[in-house]
C-alpha cells in the first residue's frame, strides 16, 4: 500500500483491539496513512471490518509487531523508513493489565507486565527517534492511565508499569522538545475497551486458588467488571486527534470524569482519608 500524496504517517501499536483499533480508524479517517501494528496478524479482522465501514481500508497498513521482540521492532522501523520515508505520529498503545494483589504476583509476572507496558514502549520509541530527529519533527504519544498518577489495589503491577512510563516520558519530553519532537501522555480513566476483558491477565497464584486474597480478589474483580461505570471511549480518541494536529501539545492529557476526580481528591483530601476511600470503594476492606 502506498501512502496518499501529502498524507502524514502514523504508527499505532496494539492496533487489533481496544483503543488501538479505534485510534487507527480515526486517524485514517482524519487523513493519516496508518501502520497498524499488532503481534498477531490473524487478529486484524475486527480492525479491517471497522475500517471498511469507515471507508478507509486503503489508508491502513497492517504490520506484524510484538513490542517485546527486538528483531520485530528493528524490522518495523526499517519498513516504515524505506516505504514511507518518515513518521509523523507514534502512538505507543500496546499493553495489558496484570490483575492480582501484589503479594500474589510473581517477579516473573511483574517482569512480563513491564516488558510490554514499559520496556516495549521504550524500545519502539528509541527505534524511531532517529527518524524524527532527522526530519526535525514528530509527536510521540504514550497511552498511559489514571493508574499512572493514582495507584489502585488489585492492579498494582499495571500501575507500576504506568508510573515508570510517565517518569521516562517526562524526561524524554525535555530532551527532545528543542529538536522539534513532542512527547505526550494520555491518561484515560475507566473506558469501555478490551483491557477489562480480553487484555486482562490474572496471576497464576490467584488462578490456582492458592492466594490468601481469593475472597478479596473476587470482590475486587466483580467491582471492576460489573459495578464500575465505564465511559464510551470517544473522548480518548478525540484527544488523540487533537494532539495529532497540535503544534505544541501539553505533556499530559487526563481524560474522563473519574480520572479528573481521582487526581483532584488525592490533592485535596488528607492522605489517610483518600486511602481509606479507595480501599472501601475497591471492596477489599474485609
Amino acid at each position: 500500500m502506498a501512502a496518499a500524496a501529502h498524507s502524514k504517517i502514523a504508527l499505532v501499536t496494539g492496533a487489533s483491539s481496544g483503543f488501538g483499533l479505534l485510534f487507527t480508524v480515526a486517524l485514517a479517517r482524519d487523513g493519516f496513512t496508518v501502520v497498524a501494528a499488532m503481534r498477531d496478524l490473524d487478529r486484524r479482522t475486527r480492525l479491517m471490518e471497522a475500517a471498511a465501514q469507515a471507508g478507509v481500508t486503503d489508508r491502513i497498513d497492517c504490520h506484524l509487531l510484538d513490542v517485546t521482540q527486538a528483531a520485530q521492532i528493528e524490522e518495523t522501523a526499517a519498513y516504515i523508513t524505506q516505504r514511507y520515508g518518515r513518521l509523523d505520529l507514534l502512538v505507543n498503545n500496546a499493553g495489558f493489565a496484570m490483575a492480582g494483589f501484589l503479594e500474589d504476583v510473581s517477579v516473573d509476572e511483574l517482569r512480563r507486565q513491564f516488558d510490554t507496558n514499559f520496556f516495549g514502549h521504550v524500545a519502539v520509541t528509541k527505534a524511531f527517534i532517529p527518524t524524527m530527529r532527522a526530519q526535525r519533527s514528530g509527536t510521540i504519544v504514550m497511552i498511559s492511565s489514571i493508574s499512572g498518577r493514582t495507584p489502585f489495589p488489585g492492579v498494582g503491577s499495571y500501575a507500576a508499569s504506568k508510573f515508570a512510563l510517565e517518569g521516562w516520558s517526562e524526561s524524554l519530553r525535555l530532551e527532545l522538545k528543542s529538536l522539534g519532537i513532542h512527547v505526550v501522555l494520555i491518561e484515560p480513566g475507566a473506558f469501555e475497551t478490551d483491557i477489562w476483558t480480553r487484555n486482562v491477565t490474572v496471576n497464576e497464584r490467584t488462578l490456582s486458588g492458592a492466594s490468601p486474597n481469593k475472597e478479596r480478589s473476587d470482590r475486587f474483580v466483580k467491582n471492576v467488571q460489573e459495578d464500575t461505570k465505564k465511559a464510551e471511549p470517544t473522548p480518548v480518541v478525540n484527544t488523540l486527534l487533537k494532539i495529532a494536529h497540535s503544534k505544541n501539545p501539553r505533556a499530559r492529557y487526563l481524560v474522563g470524569k473519574d480520572a479528573a476526580m481521582a487526581v483532584a481528591l488525592r490533592k485535596l483530601l488528607p492522605a489517610s482519608t483518600f486511602e481509606n476511600m479507595i480501599i472501601k470503594m475497591s471492596r477489599i476492606d474485609r
